[in-house]
């Protein structure tokens, strides 16, 4: 055992950045651990899935020979010098190239995509997509290409709850959750929805920015922190949260709540109890809260129902593709937001110099700004609102969210989804039996992540007395640094989610199903090297 813990005020040092810069120094002591000790470095601290789905890539890249193919039918004059698509007979064209392509890998992808738009609108579907996919266009509409919008609407419908929403959504495609994130607080603040000061909730834990984003100083927001319950089952936290908890949104000086949900790390999702009494206290409390619900883990869970369903005239639902389908690199997200919003009834309260203001900022694109809706104002922002008419996800970006849409929409559960949950199932087996502790059934885990608290854990183990003498002798950042160094084992610390401060947090998306044994082992491990010393130190006292 190393004497890292002999340095406590550089570790409390190291427990004031956030996790994700912490990180950065575990894989040097990880790297020099693999090194040392020849075995492989494990980085659980990562949530980038090592699985991708294939089908919707495959109907991409055959979607982009044909584009390529319509380009050099419209123009061929030079070999290097194409033209752009144009619709007319494109639709047969395109049901030819299938026949002629049926053993192509993508090719039964792209055929199911076609018989879903067969008939008069069939050759605008496929110059959207064919156009798209070229990408010789700016994005038209700026907020979401309207087959694209389709596809993705009736996919999160789906996803979030089950339901097709009584009013359909409207939808901002975005470069990924964390563009939302920005856009989102930026256009809140930019309208006079949240002023600089303003009370906020966070339901934490959650992913650390959201802890960090509202104490920039632009922002300086007052937190009010909505806490997970520490209760317990077995020997692992529920993270539900008690209606006292909930009932902190009640307060009218709460303006926005942001939640991530199921949540990161803990990867739980909401009760249908902590549902029902929030759409309460927004029914009968606090009507013009906004709730920000980033949804990214939602469809890990089997049943999931979002506050977006729950709660839609109040909710800006946030959802990005990254995780489930293997596409953190493609950077693909979407902003949905119900067209009659408590956004908007917000802003057209505004008066005297507030209102001055933002008719000002938006006076270039409207003759009528008080009609702008809050979601368009977030496309002209998200360009400084002199760039608006070059807003928008590239083309060829909103194509392959379309087909990740479509593959969802039109394959079984049994034929994707039931096996990435089979992926993470097993590798929390691993893990639990590595630990030798049993996890508890959770119908709302979506097992993307797991948090673990080492000293309630030890606590149960080994009793009150030790967990205080490990509290009183070691810091928190103590056992992952451990982790890295001796075993080479990466993971981030839970509390620099708003977790429990001895918590851990292990991706069960990125690693092998071997790899997560070895973690619970090292994880147990260290846990018997503290009650040693713990013992020994008895002993000579």
């Amino acid at each position: 055992m190393t004497d890292l813990g002999d340095d406590r005020a550089a570790q409390r040092g190291l427990e004031g950045l956030s996790p994700f810069e912490l990180k950065g120094h575990l894989m040097d002591l990880a790297g020099a651990s693999s090194r040392k000790h020849a075995h492989a470095m494990l980085n659980a601290g990562r949530g980038n899935p090592n699985w991708t789905a294939a089908p919707p890539r495959e109907a991409f890249f055959l979607l982009g020979r044909f584009a390529v193919l319509e380009t050099r039918r419209h123009w061929n004059e030079w070999p290097a010098v194409a033209g752009m698509p144009v619709s007319d007979g494109i639709t047969e064209r395109f049901s030819a190239f299938l026949d002629q392509n049926a053993g192509e890998p993508g090719a039964d992808l792209l055929r199911r995509v076609l018989n879903r738009v067969e008939g008069h609108r069939s050759d605008a579907v496929l110059l959207e997509l064919v156009d798209g996919i070229i990408g010789d266009n700016y994005p038209v509409p700026d907020r979401i290409l309207p087959f694209v919008a389709e596809s993705v609407h009736e996919y999160l419908a789906g996803a979030m709850g089950g339901r097709p929403p009584e009013t359909p959504y409207d939808l901002f495609a975005v470069e990924g959750g964390t563009a939302a994130m920005c856009y989102v607080f930026d256009s809140l603040q930019t309208n006079r929805v949240l002023r600089k000061g303003d009370r906020i909730a966070l339901m934490t834990p959650i992913f650390t920015p959201y802890l960090e984003i509202p104490h920039l100083e632009r922002y300086d927001f007052d937190v009010v922190e909505v806490s997970a319950s520490r209760g317990t089952e077995g020997d692992f936290h529920t993270w539900d949260y008690d209606d006292a908890e909930l009932d902190k949104l009640a307060d009218p000086s709460v303006r926005m709540v942001c939640l991530v949900n199921p949540s990161n790390p803990p990867s739980v999702a909401l009760s249908e109890r902590a549902l029902n009494r929030i759409r309460d206290i927004v029914e009968k409390r606090n009507r013009d809260l906004v709730i920000v619900t980033d949804d990214v883990y939602g469809t890990f869970v089997r049943g999931f129902t979002s506050l977006m369903e729950v709660c839609p005239r109040n909710t800006i639902g946030v959802y990005s593709f990254s995780k489930y389908f293997g596409a953190t690199g493609w950077r693909l997200g979407v902003i949905a937001l119900q067209p009659d919003n408590v956004v908007d009834d917000r802003i057209a309260r505004l008066s005297g110099e507030d209102a001055e203001a933002v008719r000002r900022r938006y006076a270039s694109l409207s003759l009528d700004v008080p009609g702008l809706r809050f979601i368009d104002r977030m496309v002209a922002d998200s360009r400084s609102v002199a760039l608006n008419h070059t807003a928008g996800l590239s083309t060829p970006q909103q194509v392959q969210m379309a087909l990740f849409a479509l593959f969802a929409l039109t394959h079984t559960d049994e034929e994707y989804h039931e096996p990435v949950m089979r992926v993470l199932e097993r590798r929390m087996t691993a893990l639990s039996e590595g630990l030798e502790v049993p996890f508890p059934a959770n119908a709302l885990r979506a097992g993307y992540y797991v948090e673990l608290d080492l000293l309630a854990w030890a606590e149960r183990h080994w009793g009150t007395e030790f967990a205080e003498w490990m509290r009183a002798n070691y810091e928190p950042v103590d056992p992952v640094l451990r982790l890295a160094e001796e075993d080479g084992v990466v993971l981030l610390n839970g509390g620099g989610f708003d977790g429990p401060e001895w918590s851990v947090r292990v991706s069960l998306a990125n690693l092998e199903h071997e790899a997560y044994g070895r973690i619970g082992r090292a994880l147990k491990q260290i846990g018997a090297e503290y009650h040693q010393r713990f013992t020994s130190s008895a002993d000579r006292s």
